[in-house]
């Protein structure tokens, strides 16, 4: 092995022939860095993003190195991650513990939240891992929320911050902040009528016991109903409310809190059931 060279670096540097050799991209730390340039962002953003790591393509260090990236690069933000337990809580069982509970949501938020300086919600269903700027600040209160995404909750935040919101592989269906919306709204047909009964791991060790009300429609006889929201992509980019952008492999959406909420607002006051009852929007209401 010649002068600098270490049997991981041999290897690793092979890894990487191997790929190019085969016509596959290997994203790296910055190059990743530099698909967050190319989306106009500066770093000093408030964002949330929730993420598909398989539509990446391949990454040097996995999943890791995109949790890096994106932590080195909003170093002077606030990076956000859901790190949801809907999934299991009230089902599987009804205790939420925040150091240990595993998110429902894929690999990046779990890597995410196992981080020094990342602190997590204390809501039972829909907590948020984040880090950097009032990124404590930002979580407080969420153990006192009754429904996924109340008013004045880390969801409504959003809005407050003027965040951006990526969904980075996945669609609209996966925009945890249209839930937001619905319930700063008031829209109706969006909550189960009787809620869960939850409790909570506090920091001192406590239980605190909470009554969570949960996703549920009953047109459609679902709590996802979620893929409705992707009836607005067209409308939401025609308006300005999100962008397409790439980060990786990754086709993906970049949306601004704020625009998507005035969106939404406009749409609902127009019919409060549009998304659920139509098959699709009238382009006629934003053209």
């Amino acid at each position: 092995m010649g002068k600098g060279y270490d049997l991981a670096s041999f290897y690793g540097m092979m890894l990487i022939k191997d790929f190019l050799d085969k016509g596959v991209i290997m994203h790296t730390k910055e190059t990743l860095i530099k698909d967050l340039q190319n989306m106009g962002l500066t770093g000093r953003e408030a964002i949330m993003v929730h993420s598909s790591m398989k539509s990446i393509g391949e990454v040097e260090g996995g999943a890791d190195t995109v949790v890096d990236a994106f932590m080195e690069f909003f170093e002077e933000g606030l990076f956000m991650t859901p790190t949801h337990t809907w999934a299991q809580m009230g089902r599987e069982y009804d205790t939420f513990n925040p150091v240990t509970e595993p998110a429902c949501v894929g690999i990046i938020p779990n890597v995410f939240r196992k981080r020094e300086g990342v602190v997590r919600s204390l809501h039972a269903t829909h907590s948020i891992a984040a880090y950097g700027k009032n990124a404590e600040e930002f979580i407080k209160g969420e153990e006192n929320a009754t429904s996924p995404c109340p008013p004045g909750g880390c969801w409504d935040r959003l809005r407050e911050v003027d965040a951006r919101i990526l969904l980075l592989g996945v669609t609209h269906g996966r925009n945890t902040y249209i839930h937001s919306v619905d319930e700063v709204l008031g829209i109706g047909d969006r909550l189960t009528d009787e809620p869960t009964p939850m409790h909570i791991v506090m920091p001192d060790g406590s239980i605190k016991d909470v009554n969570m009300y949960r996703h549920y429609n009953r047109v459609l006889k679902t709590g996802a109903f979620s893929d409705c929201f992707d009836k607005m992509k067209e409308a939401f980019c025609d308006l300005g409310a999100a962008k397409a952008v790439k980060f990786g492999d990754a086709d993906c959406i970049l949306c601004e809190a704020r625009k998507i909420f005035a969106v939404c607002e406009k749409f609902f006051a127009i019919e409060e059931t549009c998304i659920i009852e139509r098959d699709e929007l009238p382009q006629e209401w934003w053209k």
